[in-house]
């Protein structure tokens, strides 16, 4: 099974249907499966094969998409590198996903190796023929032998964005485990898991039918719907931009210029459907640019990435007479829970389990908070660095999320708490650990803790508690202590503020307590 191929064959009769819009650019599904097709057949060139782990660091964008795609139908790996990294956390996950090759738009990064990979999607190339929504092989053939250093796609997208790609292949890689090569790998998503260690989540073509396909049994999607998209690719795009693919839905890219660009979606492209962060709900509710009216062709609009403030989902309705969608969704399991009830009594509640899942909530306290635990379709195959595969993670199928939760007598489940090490600034996820070991590289400083403190509008902010290096009369300077941070960490993750004190209240056995 590859998720390309379903898409390729879900999406066949929609071929001249619009599927991503961006701006003044736009391309069709048929256009979409072409250059995706195209880029394929490049990077084969270029020796990119099966399991190969290939890193993509793009905005977001149609490119991003085509590239996304291009890799997974040569059956090669996609693990997304998001372009807000610093390089030096851009290398981390190089190095510890062991990529064999990076794709990188212009000026995202650099090295001397790497391989000019210009795609100019709109160029003279007369003989290339797009058939059925795909490529004629003897043209596609005939004109990559020709050409040089760079592709052109002729496929008439019109006023699609130029964009300049470049290729780092990297040899002598470590070899994975082997059984990386027996569970038909799709993506790895860099995260830190609920252990606190970088692991990669490596996520099979099947487990991704089989989540983009329960979470629709909420979602609903049809090829009716023009799906408004302001989150991040690189974090979000498995369960969300594949699935409305695979339903032939049309995407309109509006994280530019937010939130101008989504009052362009609602009122020129007739939006339907919202994924989005609380964020930028609660931006959407204060902007005088969007009209109260604006709301009514939108049959859902759906909050992810943090826990939605009660004040933002009454702040949204009272404008728009709409109510949020909350959802919980976790990288190792899909989205299990989707508050599909329109009912302001669940407020607060991210809803009933969908079909294809189970929950439980384990060792509860005297007010029925325990630990959630989930098991269901679509769940991870393995995490892969250090490699640990289904068996070993879940127990008797049951995930444990590290989240803590309270259910009501109709099912409706209600996030308490989140795991004392993760930080979630504007649906970002910020890993403390990551955080102090960067701090905790300053010259000056002993250790360091950083945790979250909630904020009405960003979630929550990260915070430092710093324990400065014995016979240090004062604390360094903070904008050099912030410019330190700024070269090692993503701008999200630099604390918001820092607490210097003379120690850090610690367990018996040493650790840091939180």
């Amino acid at each position: 099974m590859n998720i390309f191929d379903v898409i390729k064959q879900e999406t066949k009769g929609f071929s001249g249907k619009t599927a991503v819009i961006e701006g003044s650019s736009s391309i069709s599904y048929g256009e979409l499966i072409s250059c995706a097709e195209i880029f394929a057949s490049l990077l084969r060139e270029k020796t990119v094969g099966q399991f190969h782990r290939v890193g993509l660091l793009c905005a977001d964008s149609i490119d991003y998409i085509i590239a996304s795609l291009a890799v997974l139908s040569l059956s090669a790996v996609v693990v997304p590198v998001s372009p807000e990294q610093t390089i030096p956390e851009i290398n981390a996950v190089i190095d510890s996903m062991a990529l064999n090759f990076l794709i990188f738009e212009k000026g995202a990064y650099s090295h001397k190796n790497a391989q000019s990979l210009q795609v100019n999607p709109v160029r003279e190339h007369s003989s290339l023929k797009i058939k059925d929504g795909g490529i004629e092989p003897p043209s596609l053939r005939n004109d990559l032998c020709h050409r040089q250093e760079s592709v052109a796609f002729s496929n008439g997208v019109k006023g699609l964005r130029k964009k300049e790609f470049y290729l780092l292949k990297r040899e002598n890689i470590e070899e994975p485990c082997k059984e990386y090569y027996k569970i038909n790998p799709a993506f790895i998503r860099f995260s830190s898991g609920t252990t606190g260690r970088s692991k990669g989540i490596v996520l099979s073509h099947e487990a991704i039918m089989e989540r983009t396909d329960s979470a629709d049994k909420g979602l609903k999607i049809t090829p009716g719907d023009t799906v408004l998209w302001v989150l991040s690719m690189s974090f979000h795009f498995v369960v969300t931009i594949l699935l409305f693919l695979r339903r032939a839905a049309t995407i309109v890219l509006c994280s530019n210029l937010f939130p101008e660009s989504l009052v362009e979606g609602i009122k020129r492209h007739n939006g339907t459907f919202i994924y989005a962060s609380p964020f930028h709900y609660n931006l959407l509710s204060r902007s005088e640019v969007i009209a109260p009216e604006s709301m009514k062709k939108i049959r859902l609009a759906v909050s992810t990435a943090m826990k939605l403030p009660g004040e933002t989902a009454e702040r949204f309705y009272s404008k728009f007479g709409l109510e949020l969608t909350e959802a919980y969704g976790i990288i190792e399991v899909g989205l299990p829970f989707i508050k599909l009830a329109a009912d302001r009594n669940y407020r607060g509640t991210v809803g009933k389990a969908l079909p294809d899942y189970q929950v439980e909530i384990r060792n509860k306290d005297a007010d029925n908070v325990g630990e959630i635990y989930i098991k269901g379709k679509g769940m991870l195959d393995a995490y892969f660095s250090p490699w640990q595969n289904r068996s070993s993670i879940l127990k008797e199928g049951w995930f444990k999320t590290g989240d803590l939760g309270k259910m009501d007598e109709n099912g409706f489940l209600t996030i308490a708490g989140r795991d004392k090490d993760v930080i979630n600034f504007t649906g970002m996820k910020i890993f403390a650990y990551e955080v102090e070991a960067t701090l905790n590289q300053h010259p000056l400083i002993k250790e360091s803790m950083v945790y979250g403190v909630s904020h009405p509008q960003y979630g929550q902010l990260p915070i430092a508690r710093v324990v400065l290096k014995e016979g240090l009369d004062s604390p360094p300077d903070l904008d050099n202590l912030r410019r330190f941070c700024y070269e090692r960490l993503a701008q999200y993750k630099v604390p918001k503020d820092f607490e210097f004190v003379s120690h850090l209240p610690k367990t018996a056995s040493g650790k840091i307590k939180r």
